[in-house]
């Protein structure tokens, strides 16, 4: 039994020492193009939000609470606004931030390395105005008290193009630069006339002063010829009665200019947390609003910034094909593993080539390596002559009764059993020649 266990159906020791090696490259391979060609996201993101009490602010805590079901941490750090997160960008100090539309240039963008995941929604610019104050247009504005929050927002540099239309200068009014929560404080207590800043309605600053009395809405009546004027703005009505439908608040429509908050990355970010991101701004933004209606929002338009290709393919597709079915990460890494494939596929194909030829002479080169022992008895044959050819004769019968006896030991699979016989019937051959040889010399005495 132990010699028929000598003969299996393949060598498996032989295959390991063929496809051993190149068994462990193609790993190390697919191991690198896993790692390096496509490397796995980051668990951690930094996002730029605004100031406090804001939309910015409040929608951050939206994004970092649905990332974090997908065990993505998303630091959110608080900013003067648009500008601010703008120049965060720009350094390389946030991955994500919210920026305003008309913040910067397609061609800027592009030359600093920033991508658009989609417009948000519109951030109408509210000038509140305390009660007394009598203004209906902004050239009425010239010697008032206005703040127009730090200039790291985007309102200074948008609300200052605003004026310009009206032929007012900065000089004009005394300007503030309060940020928005003591700008409120500054401007319930009589200290300043108005004060401007740009956000979204929810808000916390513009749902209290909407209710406050005392003070009220500037009404933009000519916001659609502003829109004309500056394309990056549109514009948007607030309804009457939208805040407070029993109070009749507010007590007439309201026609507002606004820009778009745009969710802007740098380039470099991991295309799967665009995915993340974008996925996201579709749960949150996705609804019906007080200036948009169910769906319109987010949207690849209404932004200068160009459009990251994965949240262009996610506006026109919807989410990919895997993550609608599978957890973010189970899905993300199938989406990698294409990576090993294609380096599987690119190693795998010359090697099929080449390990069973190598497989077959590693089996073959066992036998063929005794044909050489049997070539050297054959010589030694050859050149036996004078009165010891008897005994040369037999040397050489001993020399292959050790040779077919370790033949006998050797272990080959049945597919080259042939070539084993082959070899055992040349060993006779050879043997039949020393014997014939032997005979000769015994006679010749």
């Amino acid at each position: 039994m132990s010699r028929i266990r000598k003969f299996t159906q393949f060598s498996f020791r032989d295959l390991v020492a063929t496809a051993g090696p190149t068994i462990v490259l193609i790993a190390a391979v697919c191991a690198i193009a896993y790692v390096i060609v496509d490397p796995a996201p980051p668990r951690q993101v930094t996002l730029a939000t605004g100031q406090e009490n804001t939309a910015y602010e409040e929608f951050g805590k939206k994004y970092a609470a649905l990332l974090a079901k997908d065990h993505i941490k998303v630091t959110q750090v608080r900013s003067l606004g648009s500008q601010d997160n703008l120049q965060r960008l720009n350094e390389g100090k946030v991955d994500v931030a919210f920026v305003q539309s008309g913040s910067t240039s397609e061609a800027e963008a592009h030359r600093k390395g920033l991508m658009s995941l989609g417009s948000l929604f519109t951030e109408p610019v509210w000038l509140f105005l305390r009660e007394p104050v009598k203004v209906t247009q902004l050239n009425q504005l010239k010697g008032l008290k206005i703040n127009l929050g730090p200039e790291g927002t985007g309102t200074p540099k948008l609300f200052r193009q605003v004026l310009a239309l009206n032929g007012v200068e900065p000089a004009d009014l005394t300007i503030g630069a309060l940020e928005n929560t003591p700008a409120v404080v500054e401007l319930l207590d009589g200290r300043i006339d108005g004060l401007v800043f740009s956000s979204g309605p929810d808000a916390l600053l513009v749902q209290m002063l909407l209710q406050t009395p005392g003070i009220k809405l500037f009404n933009f009546d000519q916001a659609e010829a502003y829109a004309r004027r500056l394309p990056f703005l549109s514009h948007v009505v607030l309804p009457r009665g939208i805040v407070d439908l029993g109070r009749d608040l507010p007590p007439q429509d309201y026609h507002l200019i606004a820009p778009t908050a745009t969710l802007v990355a740098r380039a470099n970010l991991h295309p799967a947390l665009v995915e993340l991101f974008v996925q996201a701004a579709s749960e949150i933004h996705g609804g019906a609003g007080w200036f948009q209606k169910q769906g319109q929002f987010p949207s690849p338009q209404y932004t200068e910034i160009p459009v990251a290709r994965e949240a262009a393919k996610f506006y026109k597709d919807g989410p990919p094909l895997l993550q609608r079915y599978m957890p973010f990460w189970v899905a993300n890494l199938f989406d990698r593993l294409w990576v090993v494939v294609v380096a599987l596929a690119a190693l795998i194909i010359p090697f099929s080539k080449v390990v069973p030829p190598l497989y077959v002479w590693r089996i073959k080169s066992r036998v063929y390596r005794w044909y050489g022992q049997l070539r050297a008895v054959e010589q030694a044959l050859d050149e036996a002559d004078g009165p010891r050819r008897d005994q040369i004769c037999a040397e050489l019968l001993k020399r292959l009764e050790e040779i077919e006896e370790r033949v006998n030991r050797m272990s080959i699979p049945l597919a080259f059993a042939d070539s084993l016989y082959g070899l055992r019937s040349h060993i006779n051959f050879v043997r039949q020649r020393v014997l014939t040889m032997k005979t000769a010399a015994a006679l010749a005495r």
